[in-house]
């Protein structure tokens, strides 16, 4: 199997540069000439054809280039041993065999940083396991709440379902979203179901999860590194009395949370609209990178209408789209400089 990626070994060369800036006479020459002489970041890419689209983005490589950072296409058809040396490996692959292959190489290479590790990724695979961490986190120092939506995990037989949301005392409506995340667009389909009778018409394995009001806001939290970005996306309307009485069966729901949903310029209620506080969501980030053993994803969160100080974390994702951030070329770039800059102060100092 061979990554497809729309980016050519050509256009991930050298940086392009103006020849008048490497001229002695240019005052900038001497800075730009040792920018061209210190060693170069290589990162190796492992991604899919969508992904390479809307993340290896021209003001990317542009910005990259210019830092020193060169993008190079793995092969899957040939031995990872036998391409790069790279310095960096960024992946989205979910395959088996490609988890095996990363792991083989790692333990031969142990110096190359691998973004992120396949068994820390493969938790998020799952949106049972997902959520499983953010159970457990301790934000005690603040006043805001972080908590999951109540849920149940159903994996086979559609007539059960009526009697384990019973049972597991969940109340109606519920947003029901398959079980397995794997990167296809049938991963991220979401429905809400109105009432009990037309649960039976889902399709397992999935989750159904309780659905909390929400002003119709949902704030996507990009994570790179330590670095944090948030953004506003509109969401699934708020479900009042009227809707409960006068709706039943199961209602399939748009992508919401995609840039095209970007509600950072809306004229929004400022309680609806306000960003989670800065300092929750450092805590929250840094808690969670260290419970997941993971460097980039992105938390979907919400607030519940009427009640400021309680947020409910609905999705986790491993390397979003961060194409869609604004600015994110800057961030990244800066990500995976620091990444090299580690390194070589580890081999400066033979660790």
């Amino acid at each position: 199997m061979r990554l497809r990626g729309d980016v050519s070994d050509d256009e991930e060369g050298d940086a392009v540069m103006d020849p008048a800036l490497l001229s002695s006479s240019s005052p900038n020459g001497a800075a730009v000439a040792a920018a061209v002489a210190a060693p170069r970041l290589v990162v190796g890419y492992a991604l899919t054809k969508k992904k390479v689209k809307s993340f290896l983005q021209p003001k990317l490589l542009l910005l990259a280039r210019k830092k020193g950072i060169i993008f190079i296409s793995i092969d899957e058809t040939r031995p990872l041993s036998e391409q790069g040396p790279f310095d960096i490996i960024l992946h989205k692959v979910t395959s088996k065999e490609w988890q095996q292959v990363l792991e083989d190489y790692h333990e031969v290479h142990p110096q190359v940083t691998i973004l992120d590790p396949p068994n820390a990724i493969e938790h998020l695979n799952n949106r049972q396991s997902m959520l499983e961490e953010v159970a457990d986190l301790n934000l005690s120092s603040f006043y805001e709440e972080v908590c999951t939506p109540r849920q149940v995990v159903i994996m086979k037989d559609p007539s059960s379902i009526p009697t384990a949301v019973a049972m597991a005392g969940l109340t109606l409506p519920l947003v029901a979203k398959p079980l397995v995340v794997d990167g296809t667009s049938k991963s991220h389909e979401l429905s809400l179901a109105y009432d009990e009778a037309s649960l039976s018409m889902l399709d397992p394995p999935l989750v159904l999860q309780e659905f909390v009001n929400h002003g119709g806001i949902l704030f996507k939290v990009y994570i790179i590194g330590e670095a944090i970005q948030v953004v506003r996306r509109f969401s699934v309307p708020d479900v009042n009395t009227y809707d409960l009485l006068n709706n039943v069966g199961i209602y399939r729901l748009p992508r919401v949370s995609c840039a095209a949903a970007s509600a950072d310029h809306a004229d929004l209620d400022p309680r609806i609209a306000e960003l989670p506080p800065r300092p929750l969501l450092e805590k929250l980030s840094r808690e969670l990178r260290g419970r997941l053993g993971l460097r980039l994803f992105n938390i979907d969160m919400i607030r519940e209408l009427g009640a400021n100080d309680r947020y409910y974390i609905i999705d986790i994702n491993y390397f979003p789209g961060y194409g869609k951030m604004p600015g994110y070329e800057h961030i990244f770039t800066d990500f995976l400089q620091s990444l090299g800059q580690h390194k070589y102060k580890r081999s400066l100092s033979g660790g």
